[in-house]
C-alpha cells in the first residue's frame, strides 16, 4: 500500500476571501508531489484529537505558511502576515506528536522554522531587518539561488555531492536549528536552508519550495521512501 502522508491545511481566520467565514487551503502542488513520489495525500484540518489522527498516517508533510510573530517590536516598515492562532497550535501539537511517534517528517518553509522552534531553536522574523547583508530571499523561481549540502546528510544522500539550486519564498529564517537538530545546508550568504533531527528516521526542514521543483522532487522521493519503510511500524 502506498504510503499515507498527512498534510495540516492552512487557515484563513480573517475573511480574506469572505468576511465573516474561515477557510481552510493550501498550495495542491504539495499533494502532486506526494502523489507523484508514490505517496498518498490526506488533507488535515485543524481539529483536537490528534492522538488518534497521527496514527492514521505514515508521515507528516508540514508545508509553508503564513508569519511566525516576533516576540520583540520590529521597524515599522516591516510587514507580518501572522499565521492564525488556532493553526500554530494545531501545527505545533501534530508535529509533537509526529516527533514523538517517530514518525517521518519533512518541513518546509514556515514547517522548518516551527521544526526549529519545537527544539528550542531560533529564528530570523525577518531576514533584510536581522541579516541586512542577506540576498534577497522572496524569488520564487527556479535556481534563483545555490546551496551548499554537508556531504555527511540525508539531503546529499537525496541530491548528491555539489551545490543545488533552489528557489526561495520567504523573509523569515532559521537563526538557530535547536536540540538535536543539525545545520545541513546553507545559502551562500551563511542563511540556513536545512536542518536534520539527529538519531531520527527521517526528519528534515527545508527552506525552499521542493514542492515547485522537478517531478518527482528528489527530497521527495527520498521522503516517501522513508514513510514506506515506516508503515509497519505502529505510532
Amino acid at each position: 500500500m502506498e504510503p499515507r502522508i498527512g498534510i495540516p491545511l492552512c487557515l484563513d481566520a480573517r475573511g480574506r476571501w469572505k468576511t465573516e467565514r474561515e477557510y481552510h487551503y493550501i498550495d495542491s502542488a504539495y499533494a502532486r508531489a506526494i502523489e507523484s513520489a508514490g505517496g498518498t495525500p490526506f488533507y488535515l484540518p485543524i481539529q483536537s484529537n490528534i492522538s488518534t489522527l497521527i496514527g492514521q498516517f505514515d508521515g507528516l508533510l508540514l508545508p509553508g505558511g503564513d508569519d511566525l510573530i516576533p516576540p520583540r517590536p520590529y521597524p515599522a516598515g516591516v510587514v507580518f502576515d501572522p499565521v492564525p492562532a488556532a493553526q500554530l497550535e494545531f501545527d505545533s501539537a501534530l508535529l509533537d506528536a509526529a516527533m514523538e511517534a517517530g514518525m517521518p517528517i519533512l518541513a518546509i518553509c514556515y514547517g522548518m522554522q516551527l521544526l526549529a522552534l519545537s527544539a528550542g531553536g531560533s529564528l530570523h522574523y525577518d531576514i533584510p531587518t536581522d541579516l541586512p547583508g542577506a540576498r534577497n530571499h522572496q524569488n520564487p523561481h527556479s535556481g534563483s539561488h545555490k546551496i551548499e549540502i554537508e556531504p555527511d546528510s540525508r539531503l546529499a544522500v537525496a541530491f548528491g555531492p555539489g551545490p543545488l539550486q533552489v528557489n526561495s519564498l520567504h523573509h523569515q529564517g532559521v537563526a538557530t536549528p535547536g536540540r538535536k537538530m543539525r545545520v545541513t545546508a546553507r545559502a551562500q550568504d551563511g542563511l540556513i536552508e536545512a536542518i536534520e533531527r539527529e538519531g531520527s528516521r527521517f526528519c528534515i526542514g527545508v527552506q525552499w519550495h521542493p514542492e515547485k521543483l522537478g517531478n518527482p522532487d528528489a527530497l521527495f522521493r527520498s521522503f516517501v521512501a522513508a514513510c514506506a519503510a515506516a508503515q509497519d511500524t505502529e505510532y
